[in-house]
């Protein structure tokens, strides 16, 4: 089998989480390191399961930033495509999990901010199949923005496979408007584009689902993957439209629950598989995995549990 490769585009950096119950930022004293960024999560996951993934992005020249690497060639990721910054430090993020479930987060962002054409290597772009982009702060206005579309426009020009995800995350967008419409210039021509529910209603400004998922269709989606959390997803290829049920787990923290069904969803594809509703089971119950456990790859190490689901 000629295994496709996967690219993912965007940030990857440090989470500092509070372990110090229902104690914000300024109070908690308790924080522990983990790794972190959407997209990174995501060429982790496909690289856990068995497939071909590389990051393209950029880290600080320090510890932070070495770290993260280490850990994504740990996970078999090629990091070949990552730049390291001697302007910036490498981006942290500080979150605290309130019991009402709000989160404080304070967001320092450093080096994946940073990432500029001229750090890309385009011939070797042309070595993946499958492009995803996996994070909104690319659409901040920063260096990351340009480059973020320069690769997506080589990526449509060249009739590869799109894959999005929004990302959204409200402490880093209070008018949502901009971030909406540089969605749509992606879902345009996007394969696959998953969202959370939230998302979903963000962009399509309707708050019923099934007429959403046709809004997004209508945009250009090929195929529409939508995270209901404990309900499962609802899948639409733009002919068919299912809810898949969820397993049943007892969940210990969602982080990067979304991006273990992405990961896992490409993973699938990169194998030649075609039955997208078949994918998406198999990604919901690696989503669900991934709460198993505190920080969003911790779970997902268990390789074994994952090939048996």
């Amino acid at each position: 089998m000629n295994m496709k490769k996967i690219l993912t585009v965007g940030e990857v950096l440090i989470d500092f989480i509070c372990f110090d119950k229902n104690k914000d930022i300024a109070r908690g004293n308790t924080f522990e390191k983990k790794f972190g960024g959407a997209p990174a999560n995501v060429a982790a996951v496909i690289s856990l399961l068995g497939g071909k993934s590389a990051f393209v992005g950029k880290v600080g020249n320090d510890p932070f930033g070495k770290y993260l690497v280490e850990q994504l060639k740990k996970y078999n990721v090629d990091t070949s495509l990552i730049s390291y910054d001697n302007e910036l430090n490498t981006t942290l993020a500080f979150v605290s999990l309130m019991e009402d479930g709000e989160r404080d987060f304070v967001f320092f962002r450093g080096a994946d901010k940073n990432l500029k054409i001229k750090d890309i290597d385009f011939d070797r772009l042309n070595d993946f199949d499958i492009f995803h982009f996996g994070s909104a702060t690319a659409f901040l206005d920063e260096e990351l923005q340009t480059t973020y579309f320069k690769i997506f426009e080589f990526a449509k020009e060249n009739k590869k496979f799109i894959s999005f995800d929004i990302n959204y995350r409200e402490d880093l967008w209070k008018e949502t408007g901009k971030l909406i419409e540089l969605s749509k210039q992606m879902i345009r021509y996007a394969d696959f584009v998953k969202f959370s529910e939230e998302e979903l209603f963000l962009v399509s400004r309707n708050n019923n689902m099934y007429e959403s998922v046709r809004f997004v269709h209508n945009i250009g989606a090929k195929i529409v993957a939508v995270t209901l959390g404990k309900e499962g997803s609802l899948l639409s290829d733009g002919k068919s439209i299912k809810k898949i049920d969820s397993i049943k787990v007892k969940s210990i923290d969602s982080t990067g629950a979304g991006d273990a069904f992405v990961g896992s969803f490409l993973y699938k594809l990169s194998q030649g598989e075609k039955d997208y509703f078949k994918i998406g089971k198999f990604a919901n119950k690696v989503g669900e995995l991934a709460c198993t456990k505190n920080g969003a790859l911790t779970a997902l190490s268990e390789i074994d549990k994952i090939l048996e689901i």
